[in-house]
Formats: C-alpha cells, structure tokens, sequence
C-alpha cells in the first residue's frame, strides 16, 4: 500500500511537472486609441470559458499561461468596446498579441473612461505619468489622499518627499525655501493669494473634494512663470466623466484641547457660517459705534456637510457634455494650552515680554465648485470651472505675566481678538484643439478675484491692580480697533502650440517644438485703518478705574468718551486732524509677459528638452503709511532670460536616470516694498522700498524605479545658488521689529531625497487583502551670506541691521524632513465592500524662523513629529464611514533663541488631538 501511493505521488508528479513544461504563454501590449494608442494600464484580459485572467500593468502589458489549444481571448476596459480574439496555442510556445481598445459607439451611458482620464486620481495612475514624462515631478491623487485623511491640499502637499509647513501659519517650505520661492497654480493658471503678507494662496482653503490630483513640480519648465525656485503646486481641479450620480457626506469632529475648556468664550458679532460683514462706524473719532467686546460662550463641537454630483450626456454623433459639482460647508475649533510667550529677548537671555499664551479660534469654510466640459469632437474639447471659497476664522489670543515699562511687577495683561474673512472666486476657461496629426493647440483664460477682511481687530492691554484690571495707556496703541481690506483682481491666459517631427519607422515622432505665451495682470488694494483709544490717566490702585475685562463694554461707551475717560485717534491724530480718517494704504500691480520654446527629442533611450524663456516684468508699489504720511512709489523692472534643460535616459523598462538645471528669478511682493506696519501678536514687520529680485540657478539629478504599477524607488541630489538672497531679519530697533532685506550676495541649498512606496504583502491571489508601505526623506544643507554693510549700504540705513553671524541657514529649512505610512486595504462582499486603515507619520527636524542680530541667537523652531490613524471602509455600494484622529502623540510645538548662553524658550505650546467620524451616501 505504502509503495502504491509513493507510486502514484511521484507518477501525479511528473504528470504536473510534463504539463507546466508543455504550457504556452500568451503575452502583449494592450494600447488606447483615444490616447493616440498610449498604453492602457489596469484593462482585463480574459480566457472566455474559463476563470483564467490577468490584468495590464502600469506598461499596459499582461502575460497569461495555459495549456495547448484553441482560445478565444477577451479584452475589456470599462467604457470601451470589448475585443474577442482567437488564439492558438502551442506546447511550449508563447504568442504575442497586441490589441488597440477604443470607446467607439459604446456608451454605458457613455461612460467614456479613459484611463489618462479616469485614473489620474490614482496612486497607479499617477506613478504611470511620473514614469513615462519627460519633466520631473511629483503627483498626490485623491485616492492617496483619502487613505492618508487628507482633507485640504496644504496637507496634500506636505506628505509629499521635501516640503513642509510651518508650524501656527500656511506658509510651505520647499527643500527649505518658503512662501517666496514657490508659486501656486489651478490647471495651469496663476491664482492670487488671500493673504497681504503672503504671495501665494492659503493652500489648507482648498477641499481635497474639489481636487482630482495635486502635482508638485520642483524643477523648472519654461512653461512655468519664471518666479519660480522652490517648486511650483498646480491643483488640477475634478475633470469628470462616468455615470451620473449624487453623493452626501457628513463629519463630525473635535479638538481635545477646546473640548476641555471650561469657558471656551469669543467675541460676540461674527456669525457661525463666516459670512459677517463689519465696516467702520460713522464717526468714529467723535462717536462711540463700535461693536461689543463682550463674549459668547461656545460649545466646541465641530462638523461638515457636503453634496456632490456629476453626470455625461451625448451631444450629437461625437459630443459630450460632462457636469460636475460640489458644495461643502465646514468648521473647526481649536485650542492652544501649556503656552508661553517671551518676546524682545537680548543676547543675555533677558525678556522684554514674559507671559503666558492662550489661543482660541473657530474657523469655517464654504466652497463650491462647478465644471463642465465640451467635448466637441475627438479634436476639440473646451472646460469651464468656477470656484468659490469664502473662510473666515475667529481667534482671541490672551497673554498675562512680565512686560518691561509696563508691567514690571508681572501683572500685565494682553489680549487680542481677531475676526478675519476672505473670499475667493476663481473662474477659468481652458481649450484642447488637434490641429493636425503633428499640432495641437492648448489655451486657458482666468479672471480671479480675492478680497480679504480685517473688519475689527480688538487689542486691549490692561494691568492686574489690588486685585482687578485697570486699562494701561501708557501708549495710544495699547488699546486699539483695528480694520484691514484687502482686494485683488487678476487675469491671467496660457497659449501654447505643440508641432512633432522626425517620424521614425514605427510612426512615432522623435522630436516636439512647443511655442507658447503667458501673462499675468493682476492689482491689489489694501488699507487699513487703526483707532487708538488712550485713557486719560495712568493706572491708579483705586475702585474707580477698574475695569471687568470681560464687560469692556461698561468703560468703552459713548458716555465715558463724552466725559473725556478716553480718547480716540488715529496715527494722523483726532479729531480735530482734516484728514486723521484717511487710511494707511499701498496699491501695487504686476505686469509680466513671457514666451518661451521649448525643443524635446528623443535620441533612442534618451529624451532631451532645451528651453529658453523670456520674461519682461513691471512691479509698481504706490504708498501713503504710518512711516511715511506723504506717500511714495517705488518700480520694479526686470527682463529676464531663462534657459532650461532636462534630460531623461531611460536605463530600461523600469528605470530612468533624469537631470534638470534652469536659472530662475525671485520677486518681492508688494507688502515687503510697502513701508507698511503690520502686527502680529507680540510682533511688528516693516516693508522695505529698497528691495530687489534675486536671481536663482537650480539643478537636480534623480534616478527612479517603478518595480511594480503601485510601487517606485527613487534617489535625488538637488542644489540650489541664489545670488541676493532675500530674508526676514530682525532690525535694529528699541522692539525688535522684523523687516525684509536682501541680506547678503550669495546663498546656496543642497540635499538629497528618497522616496519608496511598496506592496509589503499581499494575501491573497485577488489581491482583496493587502499591506502597502511608504516612506519618503529629505535632507537638506543650506548656507547663506550675512552682510550688514550690503543691507545698509543698499537701504541707505533706513534698515540697519547688525548680523550675529556672518553667514547662517535660510530660515524655514529644516534638515531633514520624514513622512511615512502603513496601510492595511481589505475586501470583501465580492469587492463590493472594502476597508482602509492607515498610520502616518510626519517629522520635521529642527529650523530657523529669524535670523538672528546684535548678538542674539537665530529663532528656531524646534523639531516635532506628527501621528495620524485613518480608518476608512466603504460598507456597501451606497454607505461608507471613517474614522481619522490626528496629532495622537501631541508634542510640545517649541521656538527657542539659541543664544551662545543657551537656548531660551520664546514660544511654546500644544495643540491636542484633533478626532472625526465621518459618513457618506452615494446614489
């Protein structure tokens, strides 16, 4: 018995053996007519009668092995007309079959579903892109984005290799340059910033729903305006094809920190849906109209809402209208505890300021967003977006403790409350034209407005006196109201003509000429007006005088300005001034016409695009401030020529080697050329008329590997030379003020970054149970040139600076930078039903805010790590729930002056655990 069986194993194994060595291999490419026959990733390949099937990998090409015979092989994308082919095949034999797909007559309710199209939400998808284009770049898709719970594009950006962003603002860091080096565009075209201080847009305003993919691009294209040296984030806005459906989501979430407030109070006036519109009161230098300062209680319990929907419709034998929409309204309360705040710190580690720091806030955001797109034939397609974004955020800043000359005794008091709102509209048509076999012709228009208030900002500074408050006023602006607008028009067009040459045998061109034009006009107006109110006496330890900080509406009232207990002014006087109700102002607007040609060809295994591009720019800044009452303007011109070069060598199917290097410039924005006063809690900063552009010289080198459609491996060296660095310092001043100054000839940035994504395991042959991984690092070195005879020779003094050092980092440049994430994808229900967990991590090392003068140290805002679980499961068709806490390790967020005595602690606090449940309804 025992011999029969061995017997029979070993005949059942050679028979197994002889009939995997007999099989054939069927094996080819699977390509897309509608994208001029590009490949066609993720498409099925089916043996018909059998549950043999592969699908097309990120090359389009797939591999099946079956035994010798007849066969009939079908070849499937959703969206396009399936092909049946027959096939014969032999022992031991593989045959190659290439097959072409197509949409043709196919409609599904035409969902016509290019995988160019389609898919560039995911992870794949984008990878493919990467891979097969010529420029270097990088691209987050909204399928990652949701794994990640990513909820805004200034999160987005962040988990991408070499950016960061900086801690208690919206500013991002590009291989350690910040706001200034980088620029912001939407399908292509510039978009104006919400912020004075700022030259590119709050990216955390943008939804990830409004969003089909993020791409960073960090090596310059001459299609790019050439304001351009950190990276340039282009959101490509929802382009939607498919069936039509309706989708409703629903969040809740909180903060811990505001959820254990006991009185989580802020001023009263604005509305819970940020749409509160204040202005200054008539007379208000005579009258007391201004709005209470008193406070509402608020239970901080916070959420979301949002509808979308989309749909295609056929337009006569070749047309297509495809709509899409959204509109979402959410909010969020946040708290800062454990907080300190130090300010005006000398070189000996003394403070002017000792205090410590609490900050409430509650913010909204409203958007809405409408596309449709024409596709007028298989030549010609035209899009239209309109996007509108209106936030607001409330806070109310409070510190209490030591202020040199005004509350020696650490009885002092400050609080701010702060009530601010933008609105942004964005509205762009884009076209898509096949001229020819060879040309085609690419055009976008955008006409964008953005208005930005400050409509009461309330500084009060108050001493703690025998056991109550009284009002200090040493100083008119210690107690203050302050109203700032901000409005901004831009248009903006792209035109750009593509003509291929060279063809080869197969048909396919080597060579591209692409000829293109961009202009940017955009305008700015901003004023700002601040009424200072100034108690007629000093503080005095009797009952008269004190005041319930939370009732100031019992002091500041029309009855205590008629018996003269304050006063109320501006910086150009009372009332008795003609013109003390004429605001601070500054106007600037910004020409810039470029054109460019860009030379690509392909020399076999290596892709070649020399670029030139010209720029001519106009920057004019017109004045009347606090500084400078009279008024003045300053221009800004500049041409610049901007040669470009980006190599890409393909070391085989797999793997490319890539270079880049350009010569870029850097712009001042109009803020930082206005002598203009602008004040932060604690802190003041200056224009500077005198400011210039730098020029910028950029290299890169990378090597990539994409083992797998889901999967990429690459390694870059990157360096930066910047002549006339431009910086914040802090000036030589009695408080310490920050101004902008190009502060030395040279500096320069070097570093490398590794970016890894992986399929750790998979569980199962259907891939329904998987664990994927990724990790991306960066380290950067950075060194500049520290000059003070350059800054007061070329500010003729009016800036004097005295450097601690001779030469430092670039502020916001952190050395290394560390995102990583794990996640478990499971499905079920016969993939009907699925879910995602995820842990991710962000680090970012220590780096420099300020530069540090007069022997104090740099401020250094010290290293933090960030901590985030995702859960997301789609339940059925229709339901799907996830639940996201973030910040789960809530470090202390520390700025430091590193004095040679040692370090001292200027800022600190934490922010808590931020924790959402969310659920949506698709039909």
């Amino acid at each position: 018995m025992k011999f029969n069986l061995k017997f029979l194993f070993i005949t059942l194994f050679i028979c197994t053996i002889s009939v995997a060595q007999n099989k054939g291999t069927i094996s080819g490419v699977l390509t897309d007519k509608e994208t001029n026959n590009e490949v066609l990733p993720f498409a099925n390949v089916l043996v018909k009668g059998t549950k043999t099937s592969a699908n097309t990998d990120i090359d389009g090409k797939y591999s099946l092995s079956v035994n010798p015979g007849n066969y009939i092989i079908i070849f499937s994308f959703v969206g396009y007309e399936s092909v049946e082919k027959p096939v014969t095949v032999k022992a031991n034999e593989t045959i190659t079959v290439n097959q072409v797909l197509s949409s043709g007559s196919f409609t599904l309710k035409d969902v016509v579903v290019k995988a160019s199209a389609v898919n560039r939400q995911k992870e794949s998808a984008l990878l493919l892109d990467q891979k097969n284009a010529v420029d270097i770049k990088q691209s987050i898709g909204a399928q990652e984005l949701s794994k990640k719970g990513v909820s805004d594009v200034a999160n987005a950006v962040i988990k991408t290799t070499g950016i960061t962003k900086q801690e208690g603002t919206n500013n991002i860091f590009v291989r350690g340059l910040g706001d200034r080096y980088n620029s912001t565009t939407m399908n292509g075209l510039p978009i104006p910033s919400n912020d004075p201080e700022k030259k590119n847009i709050n990216l955390d305003i943008f939804s990830t729903d409004i969003i089909e993919y993020v791409s960073i691009d960090k090596v310059y294209n001459g299609k790019f305006f050439g304001d351009f040296a950190g990276g340039n984030v282009d959101i490509v806005s929802k382009d939607y094809k498919g069936n039509g459906f309706f989708k409703i989501d629903f969040e809740s979430k909180v903060n811990t920190n505001a959820l254990g407030e006991n009185n989580f109070t802020l001023q009263k006036g604005p509305n819970a849906f940020g749409f509160s519109k204040a202005a200054i009161p008539n007379n208000p230098l005579t009258e007391y109209n201004y709005s209470s300062l008193q406070f509402d209680k608020k239970t901080p319990i916070a959420g979301s809402f949002g509808i979308s929907g989309g749909d295609s419709y056929n337009v006569g034998e070749q047309g297509k209208i495809s709509i899409f929409g959204t509109a979402s309204f959410t909010n969020d309360y946040a708290s800062r505890t454990e907080g300190i705040a130090k300010g005006s710190v000398n070189a000996a580690g003394v403070a002017g300021k000792d205090l410590d720091y609490n900050y409430l806030s509650y913010s909204t955001n409203t958007t809405g967003m409408f596309n449709v797109g024409y596709k007028i034939n298989s030549k010609n397609k035209i899009n239209f977006n309109s996007l509108y974004i209106n936030t607001s955020t409330q806070r109310k800043e409070e510190s209490r403790g030591y202020i040199v000359d005004l509350a020696n005794e650490g009885n002092g008091y400050i609080r701010r409350n702060e009530y601010e709102k933008s609105a942004l509209w964005v509205n762009q048509l884009l076209g898509e034209h096949k001229l020819s076999e060879r040309s085609t012709f690419n055009w976008g228009g955008s006409f964008n407005t953005v208005k930005q208030d400050i409509p009461d900002r309330t500084y009060n500074t108050m001493n703690l006196v025998d056991g109550g408050y009284v009002i200090n006023s040493q100083s008119a602006p210690n107690n203050h109201r302050y109203f700032q607008t901000l409005k901004e028009n831009e248009l903006a067009a792209n035109l750009s003509v593509n003509y291929k040459f060279s063809k080869n045998e197969d048909g396919d061109y080597k060579g591209k000429f692409t000829v293109g034009y961009n202009g940017r006009f955009k305008n700015r107006d901003f004023e700002a007006t601040q009424f200072n109110f100034k108690t007629t006496t000093f503080p005095v330890s009797h009952t008269g005088d004190i005041v319930d900080p939370n009732n100031l509406d019992l002091f500041y009232n029309q009855q205590n300005l008629n018996n003269n207990f304050f006063t109320i002014s501006t910086f150009r006087g009372g009332p008795e001034v003609p013109n003390a109700l004429d605001p601070q102002t500054y106007s600037g607007d910004l020409t810039i016409n470029g054109g460019y040609l860009n030379t690509e060809y392909k020399f076999n295994k290596l892709t070649a695009v020399l670029g030139l591009r010209a720029e001519v720019i106009t920057q004019n800044v017109d004045w009347s401030t606090q500084l400078d009452p009279a008024g003045g303007s300053d221009k800004l011109e500049k041409t610049a020529f901007l040669p470009s070069l980006v190599l890409k060598y393909e070391l085989n199917e797999k793997q490319n080697l890539r270079f880049g290097f350009s010569k870029t410039y850097t712009l001042p924005q109009f803020k930082e050329r206005s002598p203009f006063i602008y004040e932060e809690f604690l802190q003041a900063k200056i224009g500077n008329p005198f400011l210039y552009a730098s020029d910028d010289y950029n290299f890169d080198l990378k090597w990539e590997m994409f083992p797998n459609s889901d999967e990429v491996l690459s390694v870059t060296g990157f360096g930066k030379y910047i002549l006339n660095p431009i910086n914040e310092v802090v000036i030589n001043s009695s408080t310490n003020d920050i101004s902008y100054v190009n502060s030395g000839d040279y500096g320069y940035v070097a570093g490398a970054e590794l970016e890894y994504k992986k399929t750790l395991f998979t569980f199962d042959s259907e891939n329904t149970k998987k664990l994927t991984g990724g990790i991306n690092v960066s380290y950067l070195y950075s060194k500049q040139e520290l000059d003070n005879e350059k800054v007061q020779k070329e500010t003729d003094g009016s800036r004097p600076t005295t450097f601690t050092n001779t030469t430092g980092k670039f502020t916001g440049a952190s050395p290394l930078l560390l995102n990583a994430d794990l996640s478990f994808y499971n499905e079920w229900n016969d993939k009907k039903s699925n879910l995602t967990t995820t842990i991710a991590y962000n680090y970012f090392s220590d780096r420099v805010n300020a530069i540090g003068t007069l022997q104090k140290g740099d401020l250094v805002d010290k290293a933090a790590g960030s901590l985030d679980f995702i859960a997301k499961s789609k339940l059925s068709k229709n339901y799907s729930l996830g639940l996201v806490v973030k910040n789960i390790l809530d470090p202390t967020i520390k700025r430091v002056q590193e004095n040679q005595s040692g370090d001292v602690d200027i800022l600190s606090y934490k922010k808590g655990l931020n924790l959402s449940l969310q659920f949506s309804y698709e039909f």
